[in-house]
Parts: C-alpha cells; sequence; structure tokens
C-alpha cells in the first residue's frame, strides 16, 4: 500500500510553512491563505486551515533504512528530539526490523522518522530534506478499533499488517511501505502522554493497484 495524500487540519498556515518548508525544506507545492501543499516523493501533505482546537494527529516518514542516525543528527538541529524510554532517543521496533525516533511539528503533531530494514532503499547521498521517502503511516482513532478494523478491510480489501497482532486498543493495515495505525480513542501516542482522539483527515492511497481515499473525522 502507498500513501498518495495526506490532507490535515492546521491552525496556522504560517507556522507550519515555517516548520515544512523552513525547517525541513520541503517543497511547496500550492499556498493560499486557507491551506499549503508540501511534495514528499511518493506523498503530497496538505495541511487546511481550520477553527478547530488543536487537531493533533501521528504520523511517519519513511527514510533511508542506512541513514537513521545520519537524519537523527539532521533533524536535532531543526526540533526536540523526544524520549522512548529514558534517556534512548531511538525505538526499536525488533518485530517490525525497524528503528525510529519522534519529534513534534509546529502544530503539536508526533511525527516519525522511520527506517524500515526489510525495504530496499538505501542511499549514499548525504541526508537532507529531499531524502525523505513518503508519508508511510498515519493514525486513525475510534473508539472500537475491532470494529473499525473490520469495516476498513471490508470496505478497501485492505489486510491487518502481516507482522503486528491484532490487540484490543491497536490494530496495524496495510504494508511497509503503507500502514494505518489504528488507535482506541484516549489510547496515550506513543511514546507520549497525548491521548488520541479523533480529528478529520483525508488520505488517499493505493492498495491492490486500485486507489481510494479515506476521509473523515478519525
Amino acid at each position: 500500500m502507498t500513501i498518495l495524500e495526506l490532507e490535515l487540519l492546521t491552525n496556522d498556515i504560517k507556522a507550519t510553512d515555517a516548520f515544512y518548508a523552513g525547517k525541513l525544506g520541503l517543497p511547496i507545492i500550492s499556498k493560499n491563505q486557507s491551506r499549503i501543499s508540501f511534495g514528499i516523493k511518493e506523498t503530497k501533505l496538505t495541511f487546511r486551515l481550520s477553527n478547530i482546537q488543536k487537531p493533533i494527529y501521528h504520523f511517519a516518514f519513511d527514510i533511508p533504512n542506512n541513514q537513521l542516525l545520519e537524519a537523527f543528527d539532521w533533524m536535532d538541529e531543526k526540533a526536540e528530539i523526544l524520549e522512548v524510554v529514558s534517556p534512548d532517543k531511538i525505538a526499536d521496533f525488533h518485530n517490525w526490523n525497524a528503528k525510529s525516533f519522534y519529534f513534534y511539528d509546529n502544530n503539536g503533531n508526533i511525527l516519525e522518522f522511520i527506517a524500515r530494514y526489510n525495504l530496499d532503499n538505501k542511499s549514499d547521498k548525504p541526508f537532507n530534506s529531499s531524502s525523505i521517502l513518503s508519508v508511510s503511516e498515519i493514525g486513525f482513532v475510534a473508539k472500537s478499533v475491532s470494529q473499525f478494523c473490520d469495516e476498513l478491510v471490508e470496505k478497501y480489501d485492505l489486510a491487518v499488517f502481516s507482522i503486528q497482532p491484532k490487540l484490543e486498543k491497536f490494530i496495524v493495515l496495510g504494508t511497509e511501505t503503507g500502514l494505518f495505525i489504528l488507535a482506541a480513542e484516549g489510547k496515550d501516542w506513543y511514546p507520549t502522554k497525548i491521548k488520541a482522539k479523533p480529528f478529520w483527515k483525508k488520505v488517499t492511497f493505493e492498495n491492490e493497484n486500485k486507489t481510494n481515499y479515506i476521509q473523515g473525522n478519525y
């Protein structure tokens, strides 16, 4: 599965521009007073201006799997890297054969740079903004994760991520190139104490050579 476009809400277009274009160096595809879009190779990332107070999301960016520490140093100059288990700031997902680190954007969203060692995406170029490969994960929030999972599986022919067992409050759908993280409302967004809440989003994705989108308060 591939996430082609991710649309989220923001309370501040100018500050979002300053973070994603100014700090991360992502190219701006389009911009006006009510929305701004950035290009990330495989994914278009769009923020829409909203009066909803502090919409908070979790999403992840894939990076070349041989550049985790280089990406860490690059990002450490731009934002505070969050501790996962003090004092460590790099999460080791042994079952996923992946490692990652987390930081906040200007909106308070929980962002993640993740290196997946099962993928063939190494790079011999110095890490910079153009090294970011895609938005590879987006979090969805539901009161009943199991019910929401069943609805998505039936409607979009999605599969439970093969290396992540289903849990009562946490289910992952998709493949290593694109994942939907289903979290129960009120669950902490790892590695923070921020409670997961549903907010409007639109996700356009490709799965089994079919393009679909999910839109709503999830």
